[in-house]
């Protein structure tokens, strides 16, 4: 393997707790991060940015306030800045996330949920 290369599954194996973000790459700005994710979340807001989900296993619901968005392997959405929302799964969901750098996983909410940006060894 060259330099560089990631591979999820093998990044995605090294995450043992749900809602720890892991850093896979950086492209310009912008993080790409893995992701365990299972149970609720809390409600939160990114009030500078947008933030894409691409669901690689499971099923997750994405809820906003006027509506929950539901998720499957190979699916995309972008829950634009601004929006409230509080992404659940009722059973393990691996997915990526791609946000400008810096970017909290709770938001604007804070608290106990807040996780610090992990590197992946």
């Amino acid at each position: 393997m060259s330099d560089g290369v990631r591979n999820l599954q093998a990044a995605l194996s090294t995450i043992t707790q749900p809602w720890q973000p892991h850093r896979l790459a950086s492209i310009n700005d912008y993080d790409v991060k893995v992701v365990k994710i299972h149970g609720e979340f809390v409600w939160h807001t990114h009030p500078e940015t947008d933030e894409l989900f691409l669901v690689l296993s499971g099923e997750l619901t994405i809820q906003l306030r006027d509506g929950d968005v539901t998720l499957g392997p190979g699916d995309v959405y972008v829950v634009p800045r601004g929006v409230e929302h509080c992404p659940r799964a009722d059973a393990e969901v691996e997915a990526v996330l791609i946000e400008p750098m810096g970017t909290v996983n709770t938001g604007d909410a804070g608290g106990e949920m807040t996780s610090e940006l992990r590197e992946l060894a």
